[in-house]
């Protein structure tokens, strides 16, 4: 058996939007492959995302709905995808880089003692293998990886590929059963803790961060309206989350969170190659920063040198003015 494999990451039944993501690239490389597209599904009560992966281009569904598939947990997640992906033989299984993706990934490849390639951000078919452009040494450089033998376990970056479109396509998803029970279990989620209103930095097509230039927690609250007006969300560089002015969830960089928004605007941040690492492949990058020989200059496509106490203020102020807000 062949074909290329999609896990779809869903939450409350709905399908986010690295699924969406997920889906679109796994269309391109199957069509190149002249391969089915088979869409994993793995949830309580997820009927709703079985309909949608339909709609959004697979051409199978794969699932399981069942209490242990609730909530995310690789050792009951792992062991399915394992168990599926040994039987079936696809050629390629394809997450998303999140976290859950990443464990999921790489469970299943050790599982299977199988190949994995982490962090794509490009896939192409040629003569019938799959290559995935993934950068390296902090992102300065980009190369092509594959794995000889199948199946090849891959993660792509968030923001990566455009998502899947509706396609008007409908179908019958076959559900199997799941293959650990809940006393087999070593982990129990009990609850969650949620930012309301707060946007994700994985998924934020605009980026506002702040670093050491601004000086504190309370330089942060500029940046955070500019953020606001723009409909973006809030970021930092490391030097600001040690320093305890933030959060780590707001971290960006290395050993924070790597994004890939159409919008990044650095205030503040001097650009040390780690947190380039982590925002490296953003579509526009917008630098703020007193010093015009900040490293964060080379990698922008436009930079203002000045004090982003008056410079931010003054971008949020025009924004309001051109957005009516």
């Amino acid at each position: 058996m062949s074909g290329v494999w999609v896990w779809i990451e869903q939450s409350a039944g709905k399908v986010k939007p690295i699924g969406q993501e997920i889906l679109g690239a796994g269309k391109g490389v199957a069509e190149s492959l002249g391969q089915p597209l088979t869409a994993l599904v793995l949830g309580q009560d997820v009927s709703a995302v079985a309909k949608a992966a339909f709609d959004l281009g697979a051409d199978t569904v794969l699932g399981c709905d069942d209490a242990t598939l609730a909530d995310f947990r690789v050792e009951a997640y792992g062991p399915l995808v394992a168990k599926l992906i040994q039987e079936r033989e696809p050629d390629i299984f394809l997450s998303g880089a999140t976290v859950r993706g990443r464990d999921l990934a790489a469970w299943v490849a050790a599982s299977l003692d199988a190949g994995l390639v982490a962090d794509g951000i490009g896939l192409k078919a040629e003569d019938g293998l799959v290559k995935i452009t993934r950068p390296v040494y902090t992102g300065k450089l980009l190369t092509d990886a594959f794995v000889t033998a199948k199946p090849q376990i891959v993660t792509l970056r968030s923001r990566a590929f455009p998502p899947a479109e509706s396609t008007g396509q409908t179908g019958q998803a076959e559900w199997v059963p799941p293959v650990v029970v809940e006393a087999d279990l070593s982990t129990q989620i009990v609850g969650f803790d949620s930012s309301e209103g707060a946007v994700s930095l994985t998924d934020a097509t605009i980026i506002v961060s702040g670093g050491r230039g601004v000086g504190g927690p309370e330089g942060f609250q500029p940046v955070q309206e500019l953020a606001e007006t723009v409909g973006g969300a809030l970021g930092a560089s490391r030097a600001a989350v040690d320093a305890g002015w933030i959060p780590y969830d707001h971290q960006v960089g290395q050993t924070g969170k790597t994004v890939s928004p159409d919008l990044y605007i650095a205030c503040g941040i001097s650009g040390a190659i780690q947190h380039q690492a982590g925002m490296r492949t953003s579509k526009v990058i917008v630098a703020i920063n007193k010093d015009a020989d900040a490293p964060i200059f080379k990698l922008a496509a436009y930079g203002i040198v000045g004090d982003l106490f008056k410079v931010v203020p003054a971008l949020t102020a025009e924004f309001q003015k051109r957005m009516g807000s």
